[in-house]
């Protein structure tokens, strides 16, 4: 015994040491008490694809507002939609253009003469439908079409003239593809998709019935389904589109469609997040919007025919890769937000400011001073929250504070004009506005005076544009700066339309021959196309024109075919659709424009670059659905192209076309094989055009191979502050703010931290007029410079305290 002494006590020893050293390493983080966030953590967590058939109902769900700050489709032309909610919209966008499409396309039979057949679209139009809604969009991780029960009609099966499925609900969902067998790279490159026929089941299985109750996570069909219509009948908001054909013949057809954008409720709910079990088994969020028919149909009785929601349009989106808001309800921040005050600021010195791109995990913000309040010198930038939430307990309290400012100035009420060599000053900083061009030579000079070219570019409209030579409706490229990024989610429609096209042209085969009574889908048809086309335009408010522009011999039976669907008021629900194949001017021909050449020029040999797509379909076994069974191509594939592929025009005024604004457009090219099924070939393009004066100018320094025309216009102090985009702001100057630099704070008193750039304009166009301003008071302090001029005075006092005693008693 002994003998093991020392060895004993040394192995107390180390144990204490380790016991000390957890308990140190894990009770600095004890002052991070548990909140709303560790909550919705946990329920993230409880629920697997192992355990969620077994889970309790409510625990597959979410509370409502663990998404905040949801668009809201009555305020996207009023107010901005935050950066990190332009995916979100998208969503809703892509569910709401789905739903306009499939309430056109399901109506147009009236159209067309009555015959005993019908003109539905196939179940692989259907199919490959949802699969573009997912592959065009990294966002979106899940597209469906669910059917109430006996309301939908197929021309899939022979002699199946009004009669309809039990159930019908295809639905794609993207896979992770990283141990496919088909990448033998074992990198996931999420262009596989899982498709398949929800309302194939057996009529036993009620739990694989997405209809009953017992289906636990279907919030999405019971918030538009069943439509039980009570009273009268002709309550579903109707929508008119003015079609004029190839053959200059006319049609206004109105259809029914989702409830109007300005009614309560809107066409779009969104549901609470809800665990996807037994499906792609992940956290979702859905939008969901109703797609209208006329049922019964055939009865020779249109008394009783009457318009009614028999469908639901539901695109999904992960709920991780949505931002949360961790600051304090407010005014920015109204609710209902599940996360709110969850932030770490100091709320005696900082104020919380969201972030975007966090997704959902703590610390998508950051820690700004207060009014009043300022960095310290070592500090740069605002705190961020990602440090502050993972700092021990001893660090966040000693830290992450901001100063308080010694001596802040009240704001002037009364100001004079600014003397000679003051005004020389600011002129000589910007010597545009010394001297300048006006008109269209102000895009031009060597040097751009903003306030001239954006003056030039407003003052065009569809009155003056016959005043301009042509050459002055375009203007240069790095005009429209920022079109990419902002215009981004209707550029996505465009894609989402080349990639259906290039799916269908690939995949589907009319002239294929199944056993049983299934048969192949027709050829795309001129209603299927025009429909295509004008629910882009109708589906996202930003979009004014939409067109597709088939090369020629390419379109069944047509030589040249181009529908194009236009609106010439904002908020409308009138439409037009041209199909400008009937303009045969050369200079007027659509093969003639420059996007189209370019495209075409750019597509014609060489495909490498396209995307490829692995589609696992799983279609219905027979008319009643009695199983779900392979395609026969199964896995199948197809190419097509993505973002990077489309082509951006220059900022363009058409005088004499039918949309009459600056407009920058879009192109996307769609392809399918040639005649012998030997290689792809150029089929055409999608093109979508949007208002160049709504997007927001950039004002601010960027890298030197930014292309923008109005960089570095911003009239903030350099000296002493640092220019930061504000969005929200429009085709307008001022979009921006003057944030004081390292070492300098703002001397006012007010209740922001910064110069307002619409402010810093407007009185740097005083000095140019010569008129009373106080641009010359827009800088920031030295930090600290009130404390060392109290300090200073202290000792001058002091000093001459002492010279006087000494003088005294010598």
């Amino acid at each position: 015994m002994v003998l093991f002494l020392p060895s004993s006590i040394l192995g107390r020893s180390y144990l204490l040491f380790v016991l000390v050293l957890i308990v140190g390493v894990f009770a600095q983080h004890e002052w991070q008490a548990r909140d709303a966030f560790d909550e919705i953590k946990r329920q993230f967590d409880k629920v697997n694809a192992d355990n969620c058939p077994i889970q309790h109902h409510g625990d597959l769900f979410m509370p409502m507002d663990a998404v905040s700050h949801k668009p809201d489709i009555k305020e996207v032309n009023v107010n901005p939609v935050f950066p990190n909610r332009t995916a979100l919209l998208h969503l809703q966008n892509m569910a709401l253009s789905r739903s306009f499409f499939w309430s056109y396309i399901l109506q147009s039979r009236f159209i067309r003469p009555a015959i005993n057949d019908t003109y539905d679209p196939g179940m692989m139009y259907y199919f490959l439908s949802t699969v573009a809604d997912v592959s065009a969009n990294p966002s979106i991780n899940a597209s469906a079409i669910y059917f109430s029960p006996n309301s939908s009609y197929s021309s899939s099966y022979r002699g199946f003239f009004n009669k309809t499925f039990p159930r019908f609900g295809p639905r794609t969902f993207r896979q992770d593809d990283f141990n496919d067998p088909i990448h033998l790279q074992k990198i996931s490159t999420w262009n596989t998709f899982d498709v398949q026929d929800l309302g194939a089941h057996h009529p036993d299985t009620i739990s694989k019935d997405y209809t009953h109750d017992l289906y636990k996570i279907n919030e999405w069909y019971r918030a538009w389904l069943p439509d039980n219509v009570a009273g009268r009948h002709d309550t579903k908001i109707t929508y008119q589109v003015e079609i004029r054909y190839a053959n200059n013949t006319n049609e206004t057809y109105t259809f029914h469609g989702p409830p109007g954008s300005e009614e309560n409720p809107g066409p779009i709910k969104l549901t609470r997040p809800y665990f996807d079990c037994g499906r792609s088994n992940k956290w979702l969020v859905a939008a969901v919007v109703p797609i209208a028919d006329i049922y019964p149909r055939h009865t020779q009785f249109r008394h009783i025919e009457y318009p009614k929601y028999t469908a639901v349009s539901v695109l999904e989106m992960d709920f991780e890769r949505i931002d949360i808001n961790q600051c304090p309800l407010g005014e920015g921040n109204k609710g209902p937000n599940h996360f709110a005050d969850t932030a770490r600021c100091k709320k005696e010195t900082t104020e919380c400011e969201p972030l975007h791109g966090w997704g959902f995990r703590r610390g998508g913000y950051q820690c700004r001073c207060k009014p009043g309040f300022r960095l310290p010198p070592v500090v740069r930038r605002p705190y961020l929250g990602e440090i502050l939430e993972r700092a021990p307990a001893e660090q966040y309290y000693n830290d992450y504070d901001c100063l308080k400012i010694g001596w802040i100035q009240k704001l002037p009420i009364t100001w004079n004009r600014a003397p000679y060599h003051i005004r020389e000053k600011y002129l000589d900083m910007h010597p545009v506005y010394r001297n300048y061009t006006t008109g269209s030579k102000s895009l031009h000079a060597q040097h751009l005076n903003i306030d001239q070219a954006l003056k030039y570019i407003l003052s065009v409209n569809y009155r003056t544009c016959k005043n301009f030579h042509p050459q002055d409706l375009i203007l240069r490229g790095d005009v429209s700066s920022g079109a990419k990024d902002q215009f981004e989610n209707e550029a996505k429609m465009a894609v989402r339309l080349a990639n259906f096209i290039s799916a269908f042209l690939q995949i589907s085969d009319p002239n294929e021959v199944y056993s049983g009574k299934r048969v192949a889908d027709k050829p795309l048809t001129e209603d299927q196309m025009i429909g295509e086309t004008l629910a882009i335009l109708m589906g996202d408010s930003k979009v004014w024109s939409a067109s597709t522009l088939w090369e020629r011999n390419k379109f069944t039976n047509r030589t040249y075919f181009a529908p194009y669907a236009y609106k010439t008021e904002l908020n409308t629900r009138k439409f037009k659709v041209e199909d400008l194949a009937r303009l045969n001017k050369t200079h007027e021909l659509y093969t003639e424009k420059k996007y189209f050449k370019f495209l075409k020029q750019r597509w014609n040999t060489n495909f490498d670059d396209l995307e490829t797509f692995y589609l696992k379909i799983k279609i219905r076994h027979n008319e009643t659905g009695e199983y779900q069974q392979k395609y026969e191509h199964y896995p199948n594939s197809y190419r097509a192209a993505n973002m990077k592929h489309g082509y951006w025009t220059q900022p363009q005024f058409d005088c004499d076309g039918y949309v009459k604004k600056w407009l920058v457009t879009y192109a996307a090219p769609f392809f399918g094989w040639d005649s012998l099924k030997v290689k792809l070939e150029f089929k055409g393009v999608v093109a979508v055009s949007m208002d160049m004066t709504q997007l927001d100018i950039n004002q601010c320094p960027d890298w030197y191979y930014e292309p923008n025309a109005f960089k570095n216009t911003h009239k903030c102090d350099q000296k002493t502050s640092y220019c930061v985009p504000i969005m929200g702001r429009g085709f307008e100057t001022g979009g921006y703010k003057c944030e004081c630099l390292q070492g300098y704070e703002y001397p006012f008193e007010d209740l922001i931290t910064y110069y307002d750039g619409q402010l810093v304009e407007a009185e740097y166009q005083n000095i140019v007029a010569d008129k009373e301003t106080r641009y010359d008071m827009f800088k920031c302090r030295l930090a600290g410079a009130a404390g060392l001029q109290s300090a200073l005075g202290l000792v001058i006092s002091l000093f001459g305290l002492t010279i006087t005693l000494l003088y005294r008693f010598s």
